[in-house]
């Protein structure tokens, strides 16, 4: 029966492009890291050798990338403290390789993995992966995007307020007035989804006078993202500002944005490297940085606290802030104020 209600649902995610999710950790009243450390103190080791596996979307993308450095920094902190501790971070092939990402978590189960720290490409395509970790007691911590309903753990930013922000942002930038327009990213991720959801609702609410005159998903891909922003540039001569759900498409954006010799500002999701690059170049205006490198962290942390019986909710929220010209070059420990965890035995 569950091996049928998995295949249900990745066949509905084919057909929809989404799941009717019951679960949002948007909505849910969590905590934040800070919230969490003051709570509950140290973090309780209490293992022995231990192996972790960690799964990303694709490390074709800088973010993914950014990622997996954060997990091997964790690693090292907590080898050279003398806790025995590996974190094997794979991703699959691309970010439209739902199957081959299900069969790494899949090998991961059947070897017996300590704990699976997991980054969907859909919402639906690891359920049967996880349903099997779940089964043999393997803890298993949802990091970022997609969505896995049925994960007993989420570690996060909110993906609604990427959006906020940078909607807040381009409004205050073109003085609330002026037309705008949304590249999404794959609608079968949460985050895309709720990335626009959130620029949607704060135009609507916030400011009346912006217009979003378009809407299109370029699946996280940046050449798709420039074609899109070309036939946008011709197509609404007053076209003022362009929101990405990520960088990767932002700097497709761009591309089209410089080509064209428009004044149009460009706005991005991740804060990878050449994104940071590009806003300090001038080109792109700003992007929402969830700080991959430190949220990785943040998600071993939460996982160790987990299976060391601290009874955390079911989200842990992770930091983000907008970078643009303003702070582009400010450190990242100090604008997110990061400190280092107290592990212990």
């Amino acid at each position: 029966m569950k091996k049928f209600i998995a295949l249900f649902v990745l066949v509905v995610v084919a057909l929809s492009g989404s799941v009717a999710l019951a679960f949002n950790p948007d909505d849910e009243a969590g905590m934040s890291l800070e919230e969490m450390r003051a709570q509950f103190g140290a973090v309780p080791y209490g293992h022995g050798s231990l192996k972790f596996g960690a799964v990303a979307k694709a490390f074709e993308n800088e973010y993914w990338r950014t990622l997996r450095e954060g997990y091997w920094a964790i690693q090292d902190k907590l080898q050279a403290q003398g806790f025995d501790i590996t974190i094997d971070v794979r991703s699959a092939q691309g970010e439209g390789d739902q199957q081959g990402q299900l069969a790494i978590v899949n090998n991961m189960v059947n070897q017996r993995y300590d704990a699976l720290l997991l980054s969907p490409i859909s919402d639906g395509n690891l359920i049967p992966g996880v349903e099997n970790a779940l089964r043999r007691g393997i803890p298993v911590v949802n990091v970022n995007d997609g969505l896995i309903e049925i994960a007993p753990n989420f570690v996060g930013p909110r993906a609604y307020d990427n959006g906020v922000l940078a909607a807040e942002w381009i409004a205050d930038k073109l003085g609330g007035e002026g037309q705008v327009a949304i590249v999404v990213g794959m609608p079968l991720a949460f985050a895309a989804r709720q990335r626009t959801l959130g620029f949607e609702d704060w135009m609507t609410e916030n400011a009346p006078g912006i217009e979003i005159v378009a809407k299109q998903n370029a699946d996280w891909d940046r050449l798709k993202a420039k074609n899109v922003a070309e036939i946008w540039i011709r197509q609404y001569p007053d076209l003022k500002a362009i929101f990405c759900n990520n960088d990767v498409m932002a700097l497709g954006v761009q591309e089209a944005v410089n080509a064209s010799g428009k004044d149009i500002l460009v706005v991005g999701v991740d804060g990878i490297g050449e994104a940071y690059d590009s806003i300090r170049a001038g080109e792109m205006d700003a992007t929402i940085d969830s700080f991959p490198y430190y949220k990785a962290q943040i998600a071993v942390e939460a996982t160790l606290r987990v299976m060391g019986g601290q009874d955390l909710p079911r989200v842990i929220w992770t930091p983000q802030a907008l970078i643009d010209s303003t702070n582009v070059d400010t450190p990242a420990e100090e604008i997110i104020g990061w400190t280092e965890a107290e592990f212990v035995n």
